[in-house]
């Protein structure tokens, strides 16, 4: 045996320790919450498990009369929505058991966290392949002053990269910028590098003349949200670090999906938001347009009917569907999370079928049936009973005819990214308390 090859087998060894011990604390920790619940609460555990339950229950229930009735019905709502919180708190703290439910959620939160160190995953399952490459010699980079707040101005981003040899054109106007024809342009002229300062849907414009020409692209974080740039772990608070590439940078593969015809980078979607998205009041008042529009559109009173169809299977009259380039990490219903890998050449699909207080109540445990369904699938295809239906597409509302084609082409993209990338971190895992029982008794196969 080498010494490099000892020195490996040490530290597997150290890392199946670690993640075992890892294991039993997060036994040890489960097992002290319901420890604290049965000594402290005594014959009043089950009677705090139901109320949880039932609190729960009811949350989800007043939230869905809440986004689909009007009138009074909705205000009654919102108020079970207050109270619901406010009448357990009262209950707890009456039977002086507020301290013992915190300690024991305490506990539980501490085995969850345990649990996923001990399943973490090997960095070759969730991080990308990095290839060497060379720096660019002409990158041209479209930048827009207006995004994210100003962040072009704020980080002074024009300045920075023409001073590491850039050409840049920032989008003021007058009238609309075609960023496709600078983009094409500066091809034509002998770029050798694309790049966007900007939101996710000019951010896909550019990717995919970039990706026509097989031309690295550089991604800067100086959108709102900057989904694109959280999955290939840039620094979204301060995107003048993404420059950083021009100078020393490596290369990510990563897919690109299509639909219609029109790159995107993040998602696509369908139904329920696509359609509040497309009203003229949406941009002055968000919130206001979405409790206007969401009772006719989840009841199937407005918009299309829809029907999605991906792999062997066809989901009828979802109310909405969200086609993703690479599948995200969704373990809850919080909201969608990150896509530790985008080179995986499969498009991720969730579509929400919620049209009764049953459904809403039963998404709580991923009921497939009518409720959540999460998929991966090379094509999916969305149907309609009309000609053409809305579509939000990386943010951008568009009308697009029927029957709607979503592909992807993996390894489309070549994103030039800097070296070191704060955000490159591991995703959730889901806590499987059975390799998690295997995995503390030592056995091996599930401790490597």
């Amino acid at each position: 045996m080498t010494l490099d090859e000892g020195t490996t087998a040490e530290s597997a060894d150290s890392e199946s320790t670690r993640r075992r011990w890892l294991a039993r604390a997060a036994f040890m920790a489960a097992f002290a919450s319901i420890a604290v619940l049965v000594v402290f609460a005594g014959l009043h555990t089950l009677t705090l498990l139901i109320v949880a339950v039932g609190a729960v229950v009811v949350e989800v229930a007043a939230l869905f009369w809440f986004l689909t009735s009007r009138g009074v019905l909705r205000w009654l709502s919102l108020v079970v929505l207050v109270l619901t919180p406010i009448v357990v708190l009262g209950l707890l703290i009456g039977a002086q058991l507020l301290w013992v439910v915190l300690l024991a959620a305490g506990l539980a939160v501490l085995a969850v966290v345990c649990a996923r160190a001990a399943l973490g995953r090997d960095r070759a399952d969730w991080l990308m392949p990095e290839h060497p490459s060379a720096p660019p010699e002409r990158p041209f980079l479209v930048m827009n002053p207006h995004s994210g707040g100003g962040k072009v101005g704020k980080f002074d981003l024009k300045k920075r990269a023409e001073d590491l040899g850039a050409e840049v054109v920032l989008l003021e106007g007058p009238g609309t910028v075609d960023v496709e024809a600078l983009a094409r342009d500066a091809v034509a002229r002998g770029a050798d590098l694309l790049g966007v300062a900007g939101g996710d849907g000019t951010q896909a414009l550019v990717a995919g003349i970039a990706a026509e020409h097989d031309l690295p692209f550089l991604v800067i974080s100086a959108g709102t949200r900057n989904h694109f740039a959280l999955d290939l772990g840039l620094d979204r608070d301060d995107p003048a670090r993404c420059l950083d590439a021009l100078s020393d940078g490596i290369e990510l593969r990563i897919d690109l999906g299509k639909v219609g015809g029109r790159t995107f980078v993040n998602n696509a979607s369908f139904g329920a938001y696509a359609e509040v998205v497309q009203s003229p009041a949406y941009r002055d008042d968000k919130t206001g347009t979405i409790l206007r529009m969401l009772p006719d559109l989840l009841a199937g009173q407005r918009g299309g009917r829809l029907v999605a169809r991906f792999g062997d299977r066809t989901i009828d009259g979802p109310q909405a569907v969200l086609v993703s380039n690479g599948p995200y990490e969704m373990q809850d219903l919080a909201g969608l999370g990150r896509r530790p890998r985008i080179d995986r050449g499969t498009l991720g699909v969730v579509t929400i079928s919620v049209s009764s207080t049953r459904q809403a109540v039963g998404l709580l445990h991923r009921a497939r049936q009518n409720g959540l369904i999460q998929h991966s699938a090379r094509e999916v295809v969305i149907d309609a009973d009309v000609p053409e239906i809305p579509a939000g597409i990386d943010g951008e509302a568009l009308v697009i005819p029927t029957p709607v084609r979503c592909t992807v082409t993996p390894g489309a993209l070549r994103v030039r990214v800097p070296r070191n990338r704060p955000g490159v971190r591991p995703p959730a895992r889901p806590v499987d308390w059975v390799r998690l029982r295997r995995l503390a008794a030592g056995t091996r196969s599930h401790a490597g």
